[in-house]
């Protein structure tokens, strides 16, 4: 009995194994690029640590009565570090550190009054922060957990005006209530701020948005994140959408990207199922259809589809000699792109037809025929936006009615694929270098990308940089002025 348990929790172990989604998209960050993010996550704590506000304190000790208030932090010297914590997400740290405040005094001594400025310093600051990091249910990053502790070994109270010295011997009461207060002010501040600053940030993060208005994409994750000691890894669904009919979508059944290396900031990983799901959406959607006639016609191609269909121009009517050509292109099938590591490529099979355009009547077909097309794709990244240069490598036309068409059309293949070079993949080659934006928040950009080509995928290893401030970008999001374009 023991063993069939344990069988049939390996065989369910392996099916649930086998029918787990593979990502069209993985991100990992590295140590290193965490280190970038030092500076700004310190320079961020300190601008939160430095609006603490603190109550007004009012008591009496013996015959002293004491008012402190407008208490206000002056200076951060602040000693931190950030790394990931395995399996839970980011480790925030501040270790022996100091805060220097500011606050005023009021105190009344038998029938002695005085009030005036005291210079305090918290001493021995010690903070730790653990971020529990998540995916939310509508497939987002976010923060979901903070664990924060955070001590202050000691403060020191220096007063002035024309009693300082004698109520010197009072600091260590008045120093006691202070640290206990601001040691009590630190860990909500900073839990306020990443359970809804950080997220606001995470939050413009693409999971499921419009490119054009063709196809949206969807980025949601699709498990939590993987972290370990040097790198935090995340597997996004990475899949384009028809934006007329969402459901329907193309069935992942590409290589899982495998994620080696450590040496950059950050590895975006892209499989084939990425950009297959891209091409067919678009295929969904009507885009690769395309008429040429008129002025769009070069001269000399329109001259030499005259000459080769004279024949039967001539048998259908003589007339429509008189008449302008066209060629209409249909893509028959959804392209599909295969990587290799030599490099990438996109496959499209397409419908031409060769047409009379009579004025006022319905175009004639003089011909229709399959055009085989092969181009090669080169990936590349500007700022956060992915974007693909094509040239067509091969070319191939064949006649859909006979063989012996087919060689009638040997001489159409150099000018056909010239005109698609000159006419058609510019147009083309202008609408992929708008690029689509990949899963990271505003105010981050990729720098110094190298590209690498493998079987099924594309690895894009490159360092970060930040375009400006996360007080600014989370300031921007509050105020609506975050980049929405994907």
């Amino acid at each position: 009995m023991g063993l069939l348990q344990v069988s049939v929790i390996f065989l369910l172990s392996l099916i649930t194994m086998t029918l787990a989604e593979p990502p069209g998209c993985k991100i990992r960050i590295t140590d290193r690029g965490l280190e970038m993010l030092k500076a700004e996550t310190k320079r961020f704590v300190e601008e939160e640590l430095s609006n603490i506000t603190m109550p007004e304190m009012r008591g009496e000790e013996g015959r002293f009565q004491y008012t402190i208030k407008d208490v206000k932090i002056t200076e951060l010297n602040l000693s931190s570090d950030l790394r990931f914590q395995p399996d839970v997400g980011l480790l925030f740290e501040v270790q022996n550190s100091s805060i220097t405040l500011n606050f005023q005094r009021r105190i009344l001594y038998w029938l002695f009054y005085d009030e005036g400025a005291i210079n305090a310093s918290a001493e021995g600051v010690n903070i730790f922060t653990v971020l529990h990091l998540s995916k939310d249910n509508e497939g987002r990053l976010k923060i979901s957990n903070v664990t924060c502790n955070a001590s202050i070994a000691k403060m020191r109270a220096k007063f002035g005006g024309t009693l300082g010295r004698v109520y010197d011997f009072i600091g260590t009461f008045l120093t006691t209530g202070m640290r206990f207060l601001l040691n009590k002010q630190i860990c909500p501040v900073l839990n306020h701020a990443a359970l809804v600053l950080v997220n606001q940030l995470l939050e413009t993060i693409p999971v499921r948005a419009e490119v054009d208005s063709y196809v949206g994409i969807d980025y949601s994750l699709l498990s939590d994140p993987v972290v370990t000691e040097t790198s935090l890894d995340m597997d996004f669904r990475g899949m384009f959408y028809d934006l007329k009919n969402e459901n329907e979508t193309l069935v992942n059944y590409a290589v899982n990207p495998v994620v080696r290396e450590y040496d950059r900031m950050i590895y975006l990983a892209l499989s084939e199922f990425f950009f297959d799901s891209g091409l067919f959406s678009y295929f969904k959607g009507g885009l690769f259809q395309m008429q040429i006639a008129n002025e769009r016609m070069p001269k000399d191609l329109e001259m030499l589809l005259r000459t080769t269909y004279l024949g039967t121009i001539m048998m259908l009517n003589p007339a429509l000699l008189e008449h302008p050509l066209s060629l209409e292109l249909e893509v028959t099938s959804p392209p599909r792109s295969t990587m290799k590591t030599s490099g990438a490529s996109v496959a499209i099979n397409c419908n031409v037809k060769v047409l009379v355009l009579p004025p006022g009547k319905p175009a004639v077909q003089l011909s229709s025929m399959t055009m085989e097309g092969k181009f090669n794709a080169k990936v590349s990244m500007k700022g956060k936006r992915l974007a693909i240069h094509l040239d067509l490598r091969k070319f191939k036309i064949f006649s859909n009615q006979s063989a012996l068409e087919s060689l009638a059309l040997i001489p159409l293949q150099g000018p056909l694929k010239t005109m698609l070079q000159i006419s058609v993949v510019p147009l083309l080659n202008n609408y992929t270098k708008r690029g689509v934006q990949i899963p990271l928040p505003d105010g981050i950009d990729f720098i110094e990308e190298v590209v690498e080509y493998h079987n099924g995928y594309i690895i894009v290893g490159a360092n970060l940089q930040f375009r400006t401030g996360l007080r600014e970008i989370i300031e921007g999001k509050l105020s609506g002025e975050t980049d929405n374009s994907i």
